[in-house]
Protein backbone atom coordinates (compact mmCIF):
# COMPACT_ATOMS: atom_id res chain seq x y z
CA UNK A 1 0.00 0.00 0.00
CA UNK A 2 1.21 3.22 -0.38
CA UNK A 3 -0.14 6.86 0.18
CA UNK A 4 0.00 8.83 -2.92
CA UNK A 5 -0.17 12.67 -4.17
CA UNK A 6 -0.78 12.80 -7.73
CA UNK A 7 -1.22 15.98 -9.31
CA UNK A 8 -0.89 18.54 -11.71
CA UNK A 9 1.04 21.76 -11.28
CA UNK A 10 2.10 24.59 -13.23
CA UNK A 11 5.71 24.89 -13.95
CA UNK A 12 5.50 27.73 -10.72
CA UNK A 13 4.23 25.71 -8.20
CA UNK A 14 0.46 26.37 -8.38
CA UNK A 15 -2.56 23.55 -9.08
CA UNK A 16 -5.51 26.20 -9.05
CA UNK A 17 -5.39 29.86 -9.91
CA UNK A 18 -6.23 32.56 -7.41
CA UNK A 19 -9.90 31.66 -8.94
CA UNK A 20 -9.45 27.86 -7.46
CA UNK A 21 -10.07 27.42 -11.13
CA UNK A 22 -8.30 24.23 -13.33
CA UNK A 23 -8.59 25.62 -16.72
CA UNK A 24 -5.49 26.46 -17.08
CA UNK A 25 -5.21 22.51 -16.91
CA UNK A 26 -8.24 21.60 -18.61
CA UNK A 27 -6.82 23.43 -21.81
CA UNK A 28 -4.87 20.35 -22.46
CA UNK A 29 -7.89 18.02 -22.19
CA UNK A 30 -9.63 16.44 -19.26
CA UNK A 31 -7.56 13.01 -19.08
CA UNK A 32 -3.48 12.69 -18.03
CA UNK A 33 -2.28 9.81 -20.43
CA UNK A 34 -0.93 8.34 -17.52
CA UNK A 35 -3.97 8.35 -15.69
CA UNK A 36 -5.32 5.20 -16.03
CA UNK A 37 -2.44 3.18 -14.92
CA UNK A 38 -2.48 5.07 -11.61
CA UNK A 39 -6.09 4.61 -10.88
CA UNK A 40 -6.01 0.71 -11.52
CA UNK A 41 -3.74 0.73 -8.39
CA UNK A 42 -6.50 3.28 -6.48
CA UNK A 43 -8.45 1.41 -3.74
CA UNK A 44 -9.65 4.91 -1.89
CA UNK A 45 -9.07 8.63 -2.09
CA UNK A 46 -8.98 11.18 0.16
CA UNK A 47 -9.91 14.92 -1.32
CA UNK A 48 -9.74 18.21 0.51
CA UNK A 49 -13.03 20.49 0.43
CA UNK A 50 -11.89 22.97 -2.31
CA UNK A 51 -11.22 20.05 -4.94
CA UNK A 52 -14.86 18.79 -4.21
CA UNK A 53 -16.40 22.06 -4.51
CA UNK A 54 -14.92 23.05 -7.57
CA UNK A 55 -16.04 19.77 -9.19
CA UNK A 56 -19.81 20.65 -7.59
CA UNK A 57 -19.89 23.59 -9.12
CA UNK A 58 -18.36 22.59 -12.21
CA UNK A 59 -19.47 18.73 -13.16
CA UNK A 60 -21.53 17.68 -10.35
CA UNK A 61 -24.62 20.44 -9.18
CA UNK A 62 -28.06 20.20 -11.07
CA UNK A 63 -26.97 23.84 -12.66
CA UNK A 64 -23.43 22.60 -13.56
CA UNK A 65 -22.15 24.15 -16.78
CA UNK A 66 -20.41 20.75 -17.83
CA UNK A 67 -22.33 18.48 -16.16
CA UNK A 68 -21.21 14.57 -15.51
CA UNK A 69 -21.76 11.95 -12.85
CA UNK A 70 -19.39 11.28 -9.98
CA UNK A 71 -15.79 10.45 -11.51
CA UNK A 72 -15.08 7.39 -8.77
CA UNK A 73 -16.20 3.94 -8.29
CA UNK A 74 -13.69 3.99 -4.99
CA UNK A 75 -14.64 5.58 -1.64
CA UNK A 76 -13.96 9.22 -1.23
CA UNK A 77 -13.33 10.70 2.02
CA UNK A 78 -13.92 14.62 1.87
CA UNK A 79 -11.58 16.41 4.44
CA UNK A 80 -13.85 19.84 5.07
CA UNK A 81 -15.17 21.99 8.15
CA UNK A 82 -17.88 22.81 6.13
CA UNK A 83 -21.47 21.37 4.79
CA UNK A 84 -21.04 20.30 1.99
CA UNK A 85 -23.82 19.22 -0.54
CA UNK A 86 -24.00 15.42 -1.20
CA UNK A 87 -23.73 13.63 -4.65
CA UNK A 88 -26.70 11.08 -4.62
CA UNK A 89 -25.66 7.59 -4.81
CA UNK A 90 -21.64 8.12 -4.54
CA UNK A 91 -19.68 6.47 -2.07
CA UNK A 92 -18.19 10.35 -0.25
CA UNK A 93 -17.68 10.62 3.41
CA UNK A 94 -17.31 13.65 4.72
CA UNK A 95 -14.94 14.00 7.62
CA UNK A 96 -12.79 16.67 9.99
CA UNK A 97 -9.89 17.00 12.05
CA UNK A 98 -6.92 15.53 12.71
CA UNK A 99 -6.20 13.12 9.40
CA UNK A 100 -4.22 10.27 11.25
CA UNK A 101 -7.54 8.61 12.66
CA UNK A 102 -9.09 9.20 9.37
CA UNK A 103 -6.30 7.36 7.10
CA UNK A 104 -6.92 4.18 10.12
CA UNK A 105 -10.40 4.18 8.55
CA UNK A 106 -8.89 4.13 4.95
CA UNK A 107 -6.47 1.43 5.53
CA UNK A 108 -9.67 -0.83 7.10
CA UNK A 109 -11.72 -0.19 3.81
CA UNK A 110 -8.55 -1.30 1.94
CA UNK A 111 -8.14 -4.57 3.72
CA UNK A 112 -12.08 -5.17 3.48
CA UNK A 113 -11.93 -4.93 -0.29
CA UNK A 114 -9.08 -6.63 -0.83
CA UNK A 115 -11.20 -9.39 1.44
CA UNK A 116 -13.64 -8.88 -1.24
CA UNK A 117 -11.17 -9.21 -4.50
CA UNK A 118 -10.70 -5.68 -4.90
CA UNK A 119 -7.00 -5.55 -4.90
CA UNK A 120 -5.87 -1.93 -5.53
CA UNK A 121 -3.74 -1.08 -2.70
CA UNK A 122 -3.33 2.60 -2.79
CA UNK A 123 -4.97 5.87 -1.15
CA UNK A 124 -5.03 9.14 -3.36
CA UNK A 125 -5.07 11.87 -2.10
CA UNK A 126 -6.58 13.56 -4.73
CA UNK A 127 -6.14 17.54 -4.10
CA UNK A 128 -5.32 20.18 -2.37
CA UNK A 129 -2.03 20.54 -1.50
CA UNK A 130 -2.82 21.72 2.11
CA UNK A 131 -4.21 18.11 2.57
CA UNK A 132 -1.32 16.75 0.77
CA UNK A 133 0.80 19.29 3.98
CA UNK A 134 -1.12 17.50 6.42
CA UNK A 135 -0.86 13.96 5.33
CA UNK A 136 2.84 14.39 5.15
CA UNK A 137 3.19 16.33 8.77
CA UNK A 138 1.49 12.93 10.05
CA UNK A 139 4.05 11.02 8.57
CA UNK A 140 2.03 8.98 6.13
CA UNK A 141 2.58 10.78 2.61
CA UNK A 142 4.60 7.97 0.85
CA UNK A 143 4.97 9.44 -3.13
CA UNK A 144 4.23 12.31 -4.59
CA UNK A 145 3.71 12.24 -8.57
CA UNK A 146 4.11 15.55 -9.53
CA UNK A 147 2.39 16.63 -13.39
CA UNK A 148 4.39 19.90 -14.55
CA UNK A 149 2.81 21.53 -17.47
CA UNK A 150 3.74 23.97 -19.90
CA UNK A 151 2.55 27.21 -18.28
CA UNK A 152 3.02 29.63 -15.37
CA UNK A 153 0.16 30.73 -12.92
CA UNK A 154 1.99 33.75 -11.17
CA UNK A 155 -0.14 33.04 -8.06
CA UNK A 156 -2.77 30.24 -6.64
CA UNK A 157 -3.15 27.57 -4.50
CA UNK A 158 0.49 26.13 -3.96
CA UNK A 159 1.47 23.14 -5.13
CA UNK A 160 2.67 21.83 -1.38
CA UNK A 161 2.63 24.27 1.40
CA UNK A 162 5.49 22.67 3.36
CA UNK A 163 8.71 22.67 4.01
CA UNK A 164 10.40 19.71 2.78
CA UNK A 165 14.69 20.30 2.88
CA UNK A 166 16.22 17.39 4.66
CA UNK A 167 15.76 14.79 3.98
CA UNK A 168 14.89 15.69 0.40
CA UNK A 169 12.57 14.12 -1.62
CA UNK A 170 14.22 10.83 -3.67
CA UNK A 171 13.29 11.15 -7.02
CA UNK A 172 12.20 7.79 -8.57
CA UNK A 173 11.35 8.32 -12.02
CA UNK A 174 11.06 11.52 -14.98
CA UNK A 175 8.91 11.03 -18.25
CA UNK A 176 7.76 13.05 -20.29
CA UNK A 177 3.61 12.60 -20.78
CA UNK A 178 2.46 14.28 -24.02
CA UNK A 179 3.69 17.43 -25.86
CA UNK A 180 3.21 19.92 -22.75
CA UNK A 181 3.97 17.90 -19.54
CA UNK A 182 6.61 16.37 -17.91
CA UNK A 183 5.62 13.33 -14.75
CA UNK A 184 8.42 13.56 -11.76
CA UNK A 185 7.89 10.70 -8.94
CA UNK A 186 9.33 11.40 -5.84
CA UNK A 187 9.53 8.87 -2.47
CA UNK A 188 8.97 10.98 0.60
CA UNK A 189 11.37 10.49 3.26
CA UNK A 190 10.07 9.35 6.79
CA UNK A 191 11.88 10.90 9.46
Amino acid sequence: MAVQYFTATSLDGFIADPNHSLEWLLQFGTEDPSYPEFIRDVGVIAMGSSTYEWLWRHHLAPDAPAPMPWFYAQPCWVFSSRTLPVVEGADVRFVRGDVRPVFDAMQETLRERHAAGQTAPNIWIVGGGDLAGQVHDAGLLDEMIVTITSVTLGQGAPLFPRRVATPALALKAVRQVGPEFVQLTYQVPKS
